[in-house]
């Protein structure tokens, strides 16, 4: 049994990239007991795949029919199973979710894609830029000059991963309730869409503009933006209540009667040029020793070697370093099941035996399945 809140909750994930492993490296940090179906083949753990951390591997010929038979027998006892295939590819494999609600009239059907499962980009190949290019969010951020993908952090993992995992709880809470599972339509377009609520909200009230840097949230404040230090390191500063950008002019000593009007929009940028003069009086560090843990609301901006060690992530142990790699630790934190990472990346098939011995496959079982050459 896993440790924490979901320890117990039996998960199936058929292996994918991106979202797929993040939305499973979730669920397993809480404790649930995911296992991740891989295609059999060659594939060595690695301890740098960090998103593949803590659940087990069983490897399957998805071509033959005894490895079917298998997934829908671990269906058969599963709360949750998830998948990231187009449209389409589990029905041709015989393990759509019709055939699997069948099986167990319980099981929460999770299926993520970039465009979701109907409309018409349904079946169109896509990444993360894409799927929150249609939602208005690329086009919120970025330089006056061009839209810039925020990473993959949009529409892969908040749209995609988070919205999976809130829906197959939710589907599970509600299956315990009633009886019925049922599938999840997890578009990483719809999820990418529904983050993007309260700017929408802006848009209705009048107080959003529909150019880049030109908004209280997207670098167009100057009291909400990044500046360049004289070391050339980078800091942020999110002054927007009037309290907190008195303390601002405080702190930086600033005097000049033109800053009295914050929320001129009119007067953004001259402001932004005179605070960026300021800013590049002194070096990254000395800057924290003035700001850090004020109610300036600043944060030094640091990179990834930076992070891990900054004094409040070492406080709260944010990071943790797991076979010399350091990874983010469980999120979020409970105080009476906590979290935990379960183990490392699998090898694939690395579990193959003990995972399906402990899903209630018997040793015969296994063995005639090894012998089909359904299982390595």
């Amino acid at each position: 049994m896993g440790q924490g809140p979901l320890s117990g909750l039996k998960v199936i994930e058929f292996a994918g990239i991106g979202p797929g492993p993040f939305c499973g490296m979730l669920l397993s940090d809480l404790g649930a007991d995911v296992v991740r179906i891989d295609r059999k083949g060659p594939g060595r753990a690695s301890p740098a795949d960090i998103t593949a951390r803590g659940r087990r591997s069983v490897a399957l010929d998805l071509k033959n029919p005894s490895s079917i038979e298998t997934c829908l027998k671990l269906m058969e006892t599963a709360d949750a199973v998830f998948e990231g295939f187009r449209p389409g590819v589990m029905e041709r494999l015989g393990l759509g979710p019709d055939v699997a609600l069948a099986r167990n009239p319980k099981l929460v059907f999770g299926r993520m894609t970039g465009w979701g499962q109907t409309g018409p980009y349904a079946n169109a190949a896509g990444h993360d830029m894409n799927y929150i290019a249609i939602t208005g969010a690329l086009h919120a951020i970025g330089t006056k000059d061009k839209p810039i993908p925020p990473l993959n952090l949009v529409g892969d993992f908040g749209g995609g991963a988070l919205y999976l995992a809130f829906g197959l709880l939710a589907g599970v809470i509600n299956a315990r309730a009633t009886g019925q599972g049922q599938v999840i339509d997890c578009a990483m377009s719809d999820g990418a869409a529904s983050l993007m609520s309260m700017f929408y909200g802006f848009k209705a009230s009048g107080a959003w503009k529909e150019e880049r840097r030109a908004n209280l949230l997207d670098g167009g404040a100057h009291f909400y933006d990044t500046y360049q230090c004289s070391d050339g390191k980078w800091v942020s500063i999110g002054s927007i209540e009037p309290q907190f950008y008195a303390l601002l002019l405080e702190k930086t000593g600033i005097k000049d009667p033109a800053f009295a009007a914050q929320m001129d929009r009119n007067s953004w940028d001259d402001l932004r040029v005179k605070l960026a003069a300021v800013m590049a009086t002194k070096t990254r560090d000395e800057w924290c020793v003035l700001m850090e843990a004020t109610d300036v609301c600043f944060a030094p901006v640091l990179d990834l070697d930076e992070a891990p060690k900054h004094a409040h992530n070492q406080a709260r142990e944010t990071f943790v370093e797991i076979s010399g790699v350091i990874q983010p630790a469980p999120a979020p934190r409970f105080s009476a099941t906590p979290g935990k990472i379960q183990g490392p990346p699998p090898a694939i098939g690395a579990h193959d035996t003990e995972a399906l011995t402990d899903w209630g496959f018997s040793s015969s079982d296994i063995e005639s399945l090894k012998a089909s050459g359904a299982l390595a």
